[in-house]
């Protein structure tokens, strides 16, 4: 099946040199990453368009290019609704949980949590990313491993061995200043390939870009009016629109990978527009890859490869489509895998380094603050991150031989981050945007939560997601005749009994973020609620003074934030006007 030839090997080789150089580069230009703000905040030096692009490329690598590709070839182009939810989401990431971070300057989010409920929501909250980011992890390393052993006819475990080795020595040595430098290349590798996929349909296509246009429109690929409200449709208007809100939040609000690049940039309003420079950014590679899946299925409408037999994934039909067509553009093919593979870097590279951030400022310092009883101090800190990053890499590698049993990769990567991120939103959110939640109310709403939310993520069995239809009218005599036969021998066969799926696993995976957030913000105030009520928990912990009579303004999101402020002087105005009246 390959058309992988000495040009395309020499294009992948290539760019997997420039990428590693930009990481050694930087681990022997500036600081020499001899300090854990330069290995893991990049100094917090960094200009607005490099994190830009970072912030994108961090969670829209392979996923995009494989998962949303097959979305719109198999299910049509509703998903493009989501980018309306990111319009709506970027506003409230930039202007209401950005300022309270960047008031700590923090390496780790979770400090936050700490300061606000108390160290075990803190230890509980970055326990639950751990195992959300090497759960992703396993996916972003499974997508180029897929994209290879289809293009290159290697095999998929030894792919995934192959790019975990290159992943691990690069996350290691990079640094923060690295990493962000080689997302900017990678993206623009990832815009080449979905353009080169693109291209060359429209180059094949009689008719062009025209023509691509009017077969999706023909075979009902073009439908964006789903308004339905039932949850157990897959994709809605709503659920598209009030799921992708919740998972933007959970990744570019709250998400320690993105607010740890954010964080990076020098200051507040640079951060802020670094966040609205990624939002077109974003959209664009969304619709591109939208377009490209149609684009493919211009080229197989007639000829579906997973029904002829010739692949058995559907996230395996983009690299099949290189295949078919890129091997008389010599070099053309090995840029396309480029993109996949130089993505998937820079997202793995970017979970690694944000766990080992969370690892030694979560559990190694405090662990070694109580066994040698000092803090570490910051020159200490460089080896043990980059040891911890390396051992990340390793768990990545195993993770990623189990991420194809979770389904497709677009639908298994939003269901880990709606699972996991919908619960640590209302955690954040009950901090930030509540001034009665303690850590007990907050802690059980979380672990309730958290449990639902697995239940029915993982829960099954789960009915098939509808596909739209597709053809094998124009495949070969001889793959007709298997067909027809196999299709015989299927109407022969006595119907098997329709299968009752319970209610919850029918739902869309969309809506799992939202249930996830929704129980826990209101089990989670709820509770923090009645526990004061029964005098067995309080929120002190957000006043400076025993007193409870300062509060700690930089908890809270800005509105609220102002808020207290003016409650605290209109308080004390009134207190002076009393004094001033008991003098007279």
């Amino acid at each position: 099946m390959s058309n992988f030839d000495i040009w395309d090997a020499a294009v992948l080789i290539t760019i997997l040199i420039i990428s590693a150089s930009i990481g050694i580069y930087y681990r022997y230009t500036g600081g020499k990453q001899k300090t854990t703000k330069e290995y893991l905040m990049a100094n917090q030096s960094m200009s607005v368009f490099p994190v830009s692009f970072s912030l994108m490329a961090s969670f829209m690598s392979a996923i995009t290019l494989l998962g949303v590709s097959n979305e719109s070839y198999q299910f049509g182009i509703m998903f493009c609704v989501i980018n309306l939810a990111y319009v709506i989401s970027t506003p409230i990431a930039a202007y209401l949980f950005l300022p309270v971070f960047y008031r700590m300057r923090t390496t780790s989010v979770y400090e936050y949590l700490e300061r606000r409920f108390g160290h075990a929501t803190r230890l509980v909250a970055s326990l639950a990313y751990s195992v959300q980011m090497i759960l992703y992890m396993g996916i972003v390393l499974y997508a180029p491993a897929l994209a290879l052993e289809a293009v290159t006819g290697i095999h998929k475990n030894t792919a995934i061995l192959a790019i975990g080795f290159v992943c691990t020595f690069y996350s290691t040595i990079g640094g923060m200043k690295a990493v962000l430098i080689t997302d900017v290349f990678q993206s623009i590798l990832m815009f080449a390939a979905i353009y080169s996929v693109i291209v060359v349909s429209a180059l094949k296509a009689e008719g062009g870009l025209g023509a691509i246009w009017n077969v999706a429109v023909e075979r009902g690929r073009m439908e964006i009016n789903e308004f339905s409200l039932d949850p157990t449709v897959r994709h809605t208007f709503w659920s598209l629109i009030i799921g992708g809100i919740v998972t933007y939040l959970s990744l570019y609000g709250v998400n320690q990978t993105q607010v740890q690049r954010l964080l990076s940039v020098r200051d507040l309003k640079g951060a802020q527009a670094a966040l609205w420079w990624n939002l077109p950014i974003l959209s664009t590679l969304s619709f591109s890859t939208l377009f490209s899946g149609l684009a493919i299925f211009y080229y197989y409408r007639n000829c579906d490869p997973v029904l002829e037999g010739r692949i058995k994934y559907r996230d395996q039909i983009m690299p099949l489509f290189a295949i078919d067509t890129m091997g008389q553009y010599p070099g053309l093919c090995g840029l396309f895998v480029s993109g996949i593979f130089s993505g998937s870097l820079s997202s793995i590279s970017s979970a690694v380094s944000s766990l080992a951030a969370v690892t030694l400022e979560d559990y190694l310092k405090p662990l070694y603050k109580v066994c040698f009883r000092r803090p570490m101090t910051d020159s200490n800190t460089t080896l043990p991150s980059k040891i911890i990053a390396c051992l990340y890499g390793i768990v990545c590698v195993g993770l990623a031989f189990g991420a194809g049993s979770l389904g497709g990769v677009l639908q298994a990567s939003l269901t880990i981050f709606g699972i996991v991120g919908g619960p640590l939103l209302a955690l954040f959110t009950l901090g930030m945007c509540t001034t009665r939640s303690n850590q007990r109310g907050a802690l059980l709403g979380l672990l309730i939560g958290l449990m639902f939310s697995f239940w029915i993520g993982f829960g099954g069995p789960k009915p098939p997601p509808p596909s739209l239809p597709l053809s094998v009218d124009n495949c070969t005599a001889a793959i007709n005749t298997t067909i027809n036969a196999t299709l015989s021998i299927i109407t022969t066969t006595p119907k098997p009994p329709v299968v009752e799926y319970f209610w919850l696993y029918k739902l869309s995976y969309l809506w799992f973020s939202v249930i996830g957030f929704i129980i826990t913000l209101v089990v989670g105030y709820a509770c923090s609620v009645w526990l004061e009520l029964l005098n067995l928990a309080d929120n002190t912990q957000i006043y400076l003074n025993a007193a409870r009579k300062q509060v700690d303004y930089d908890l809270f999101v800005p509105p609220l934030s102002r808020k207290l402020r003016e409650a605290a002087v209109e308080e004390l105005t009134k207190l002076n006007s009393y004094e001033a009246r008991l003098v007279q």
